[in-house]
């Protein structure tokens, strides 16, 4: 039995899913977040998009580093799709929030926000970045219903997905 224990546990670890962000179907907790928009300084409140259409919400672990950089250029590039399907997108992050407006203008092209995501917020959406002790947020990305529930979870720290799954899941939203 002694044997059994540990061996039970290092399954249970290895089961267990790496990352446990909020779920779909859940209802998208409130965020008013300070950040910036073509270098300039923006407020984003998530009820006040909601009214306007889908949001599509994506954390990131911080500013100018090289899968963040990515991840922004390639929603940049596909802000047309978004907009025709009658989404707002907007970056949230809590790493290099001070490169922030510079960030919004290089890597996300000026073509939306991206805004400073605090403690209380990615306990929330449960994105921390597992064993990061500069408290950064995991690549996840959420896309809500005007209503406000989630319809889309996806993690994954690879930026490749981020941008095809949550437009696929706007344009199903639009279609519904």
């Amino acid at each position: 039995m002694k044997k059994l224990v540990p061996a039970l546990a290092a399954i249970a670890l290895v089961a267990s899913p790496a990352h446990a962000a909020l779920k779909e179907g859940a209802k998208a907790p409130e965020i008013v977040a300070k950040g910036a928009m073509a270098g300039k300084p923006i407020t984003f409140d998530l009820d006040k998009a909601l009214k306007k259409g889908p949001v599509v919400l994506y954390f990131f672990p911080a500013a100018f580093t090289p899968g963040c950089n990515i991840e922004a250029a390639a929603f940049a590039e596909a802000i047309p799709d978004f907009e025709k399907a009658g989404a707002t997108v907007v970056g949230m992050t809590a790493g290099n929030t001070d490169q922030l407006a510079e960030f919004s203008g290089k890597h996300c092209a000026g073509k939306f926000p991206v805004a400073a995501t605090t403690p209380a917020m990615v306990k929330a959406y449960d994105v921390a970045l597992p064993n990061n002790a500069n408290g950064w947020t995991n690549r996840t990305t959420f896309v809500i219903a005007p209503s406000g529930k989630v319809v889309l979870t996806f993690s994954d720290l690879k930026p490749n997905d981020h941008i095809t799954k949550s437009l696929a899941a706007v344009r199903a939203l639009k279609k519904g």
